[in-house]
């Protein structure tokens, strides 16, 4: 038996916090000894996965903090994710082989200090130093050394997966020092048990959409400025316009994503968002909905369509997404959804064709579906064709990590 440890930040319901559990879930049922270990986790914000007893999750180091005063996040993330390697190497007793790691790089050297050399892979959702400002002299300052660091101590794993072949090249133009290694490319998974239960719909969404709402878009994102979540909104204050009175009474957005009183960014940009909606007079045709449950996630995506990809193909409903990124390699513009600038115009445009064509909105809905079913692309040349259900990454999991791991020095 194989025995896997997850380590990971903050176990929460983000996308990064999905893949893991998945990932987790799927090592487990094909034999996998399997724990998850983080700096935090709370049971009452979590994916349903993770409390299931025979899914062991051990939470250390919550008592450090997560900023001083607000600032140096980076830095505490870092320092909260050491604890957590030192505790697991040097404290628990607990035995293993392969340690997974993704998020935070930096813990990969304490691994290491293991008194037996373990196998380490390192999973790139999109690098850190990309994803802050760098506006004053002090920040730049301050974020010299944890770039380096991040870029140093990624290097040091056995292996490097990606989550698709655009943050692979993102890898290769950011990491220039790691110009020579292998980014293997292993796309997220999609459990399509979760979205195939009985239908639950009335109760889940009860009390949530107004009477009368037709045509219902769904933006499912974490509360981040970076996700850009604003542009829903635009767009629907534009499709309104463009639209005549009658057709307007139906139509219907949904924000709804992960959010963590913690988090100050997630208040913050809560806030905003309802300022947004506010100013474009959207209040009564926009329903915001913080860290939804599963069976309220799925009641939406069964919905008519929604702007997220591939879980929303799956549910047979189009996408509306930005040309760059993951969707470039989800979506087939013009056949399963449509890939479009990231304006408030090219949006209402996309939203407003669908609205205007309910045979091309089933059409499109189908073609999803049978394009995660049938021809989605893992991406690495041992599985050229594969699905995005939960068995292709069980697969690709076990081929990758534990196959070839042993195999490379």
């Amino acid at each position: 038996m194989t025995r896997v440890v997850f380590l990971h930040p903050d176990l929460g319901i983000g996308g990064a916090e999905r893949l893991v559990v998945d990932a987790a879930v799927a090592l487990k049922s094909r034999g996998c000894s399997v724990q998850i270990w983080t700096a935090h986790y709370d049971p009452t914000h979590c994916f349903s996965e993770t409390q299931d007893p025979n899914l062991h999750v051990k939470c250390v180091g919550d008592w450090l903090p997560t900023s001083v005063f607000g600032y140096l996040h980076a830095l505490c993330a870092y320092l909260r994710m050491v604890y957590v390697a030192l505790y697991l190497v040097f404290l628990s007793g607990v035995e293993y082989d392969v340690i997974f790691c993704d998020q935070v790089s930096v813990c990969i050297p304490v691994l290491r200090l293991s008194r037996h050399r373990k196998k380490v892979l390192f999973y790139c959702h999109f690098p850190d130093q990309l994803l802050t400002q760098r506006k004053s002299f002090l920040k730049k300052l301050y974020r010299t050394p944890i770039d380096w660091l991040e870029e140093r101590t990624t290097g040091m794993a056995d292996m490097i997966l990606v989550n698709s072949q655009f943050t692979a090249g993102i890898f290769r133009e950011t990491f220039h020092s790691l110009s020579s290694v292998q980014a293997d490319v292993l796309y997220p998974s999609l459990n399509t048990c979760t979205f195939d239960q009985p239908s639950t719909e009335a109760q889940s969404l009860e009390g949530l959409l107004p009477e009368g709402t037709s045509c219902l878009f769904l933006s499912l994102n974490r509360y981040e400025r970076k996700k850009n979540l604003g542009l829903a909104l635009e767009a629907l204050a534009a499709l309104r316009s463009s639209l005549p009175q009658g057709q307007r009474a139906g139509i219907h957005l949904v924000v709804a994503g992960g959010y963590d009183d913690r988090v100050p960014e997630n208040v913050q940009h809560y806030t905003e968002l309802k300022e947004l909606a506010a100013q474009l007079h959207l209040e009564d045709c926009v329903t915001f909905l913080r860290s939804p449950s599963d069976s309220q996630k799925v009641a939406l995506l069964r919905e008519h369509f929604g702007i997220v990809p591939v879980e929303a193909m799956y549910c047979c409903c189009p996408v509306i997404a930005v040309n760059s990124g993951g969707p470039l390699e989800s979506v087939a513009d013009g056949e399963t959804g449509f890939l479009c600038e990231p304006t408030a115009e090219a949006f209402s445009k996309a939203m407003e064709k669908l609205i205007r064509e309910p045979q091309l909105r089933r059409d499109m809905g189908q073609a999803g579906r049978k394009r995660v079913q049938d021809r989605a692309l893992i991406g690495h040349h041992l599985c050229s064709l594969a699905t995005y259900t939960l068995e292709s990454f069980r697969m690709a999991a076990i081929h990758l990590w534990l196959r070839c791991f042993w195999s490379r020095s």
